[in-house]
């Protein structure tokens, strides 16, 4: 059977180039902008990713998960919280914190305690275990975040890189 050459344009799935490819080509060169933010998008999420499984790795000896961890940091750093609030600050949903915090008090690293202001709260508090193991972990992790920082930046790089990255933290909270 002989193929019409011509119906094939009009028949294929894939659409044909506008007349003006080539110059809208052209244009797009001109707006590299969004070509850019949607590049840094996706290096961060890409860092995310690596460091997340990379934490996780590191950790693994240990017995800590990455949201232990993170359970643990949010706690020193915050003092007493109800798993809700945690959770919150752990980017992690309230069952997900429930049981991170389950497997924490079971090995001591928190202790679960009545809010004495509101009967149905839990409140949860880092313990002295939970302390010495957080240490440990901050001592595991070191090393990869100078990996990552690596040589070249300075410590002002690095507070520049921090003040930043809070900033993208703000603007998308707003």
């Amino acid at each position: 059977m002989a193929r019409d050459i011509d119906s094939d344009k009009f028949m294929s799935s894939t659409p044909a180039k506008p007349a003006g490819a080539k110059r809208a080509a052209r244009v797009s060169e001109a707006r590299p902008r969004v070509r850019t933010q949607q590049r840094l998008t996706y290096l961060i999420g890409n860092l995310d990713r690596l460091l997340r499984r990379q934490m996780s790795d590191a950790l693994a000896p240990l017995g800590v998960t990455l949201a232990q961890y993170t359970a643990l940091s949010v706690l020193e750093a915050r003092g007493a919280l109800s798993n809700a609030q945690l959770a919150v600050r752990s980017f992690i949903t309230p069952q997900s914190a429930n049981e991170v915090m389950s497997a924490m008090a079971a090995r001591g690293f928190v202790t679960r305690e009545a809010d004495p202001s509101h009967g149905r709260v839990i409140l949860l508090r880092l313990t002295d275990e939970g302390s010495a193991i957080l240490r440990e972990c901050e001592q595991v992790l070191r090393p990869l975040e100078r990996r990552m920082l690596g040589d070249d930046l300075t410590a002002d790089d690095v507070a520049q890189v921090q003040r930043t990255l809070e900033l993208f933290v703000r603007n998308l909270r707003d």
